[in-house]
């Protein structure tokens, strides 16, 4: 491919952009090349096999700690220390309203692109906004999807202003995710030896919401893009709710060598992982894994996940610094502390670039001293 300037690649993204159409707008044109935004060099880290894939991502059922809340708490935690992804089950998040709501996120991806039109946009200001990569202009390379971010806490949008495929079964959802965060929240703030609510009410974590339901259309070449490039994610803590497709994948951090591990579905699991700020306020102790979402082939049918981000809103100005200075953790604060607002900035103004947010606010005398890898 000929190489293309600048001045060229701004026209050709800004084309795309004001078509308002995302990349569910090239797959209904009937493209069999991608546009060469879209492609991605090839990553180096190798893909775990299938055996050590099977044991990667730790599935924990939650109704156990109902009996023996202790051990709950140091599946949680461990899982949270070391490979920063599981998935809980009996989560208390009704299957047929996940399944709801997967169903309303592809019923608002496949409608007529006039009814899709009015909610797109890329100010970060409005509470409900529809778009094609977020970092559009900034990223090196686009993603093959299309989302949807509405803010739902502290403070939802009206309901007239959510789009009529994803209204009542949204607020219906969000609401119920909000709460296994919490609950998640406390369970991780007792193994870190702080008190129940510490994470969830005194650091902020659950301050707010935010939704982002994806849709990944089939891909005519999946091997030359990415559906999400690897990042870490700029939260407190995600709960994923995945269809049957597939395609997400986690680092798995354990010596000898990173590598890639499916986090496979699972039939009424939902996923969690520590998101940057987490790794922050914990200083270093939770880790906040980088993951990727790999395209889906051009048969499909289009990938769907609603991905429920435990973050507050950008204009916050309330401060985060490392709580947790032993224990496991480092004996010094790893971090500045920072705002969330100036935290999203900076994430956002980076785009996903492969490189982890965390390492702007980390101390300088701190980064020539990395965490000792997890145990084995």
């Amino acid at each position: 491919m000929a190489t293309v300037s600048g001045t060229d690649r701004l026209r050709d993204l800004q084309a795309f952009d004001e078509t308002k159409a995302g990349v569910k707008g090239l797959v209904d044109a009937g493209v069999t090349t991608i546009p060469y935004f879209f492609r991605h060099p090839p990553d180096p880290l190798p893909v775990a096999s299938p055996s050590e894939a099977a044991a990667a991502i730790p599935l924990i059922d939650l109704a156990k700690a109902d009996v023996d809340r202790d051990h709950v708490v140091s599946q949680v935690t461990a899982a949270a220390e070391t490979v920063g992804f599981f998935q809980v089950v009996n989560h208390g998040v009704a299957g047929e309203l996940m399944d709801a709501m997967l169903a309303a996120v592809r019923r608002f991806n496949e409608e007529p692109l006039e009814a899709k039109v009015p909610y797109y946009t890329r100010d970060v200001a409005s509470k409900v906004r529809f778009s094609s990569n977020f970092d559009l202009f900034r990223s090196p390379a686009a993603n093959w999807r299309d989302t949807l971010v509405i803010e739902m806490w502290p403070e939802a949008p009206s309901p007239e202003d959510i789009p009529p495929p994803c209204r009542g079964v949204l607020e219906e959802y969000a609401a119920a995710a909000r709460r296994l965060g919490e609950r998640l929240l406390e369970l991780l703030s007792e193994g870190l030896g702080l008190p129940a609510g510490y994470l969830g009410r005194e650091a902020g974590c659950t301050d707010g919401l935010s939704v982002a339901a994806n849709y990944y259309p089939a891909c005519p070449e999946p091997e030359a893009t990415m559906g999400a490039t690897k990042h870490s994610d700029p939260s407190f803590l995600t709960v994923l709710l995945q269809d049957t497709s597939g395609g997400l994948q986690a680092v798995f951090p354990r010596p000898p060598e990173e590598r890639w591990v499916d986090v496979p579905p699972v039939a009424g699991a939902l996923v969690v992982n520590i998101g940057d700020l987490l790794q922050l306020v914990s200083n270093d102790r939770l880790r906040s894994v980088e993951h990727r979402v790999l395209p889906t082939g051009a048969a499909g049918p289009a990938r769907v996940s609603v991905a429920c981000f435990f973050r507050v809103e950008y204009a916050s100005t309330r401060p985060y610094v490392p709580v947790v200075v032993g224990g496991g953790g480092a004996r010094a604060a790893v971090y500045r502390g920072t705002t969330a607002g100036e935290f999203l900035a900076h994430f956002n103004g980076k785009g996903l670039d492969g490189r982890s947010a965390l390492d702007h606010f980390r101390i300088p005398a701190a980064a020539s001293s990395p965490p000792p890898p997890p145990p084995l």
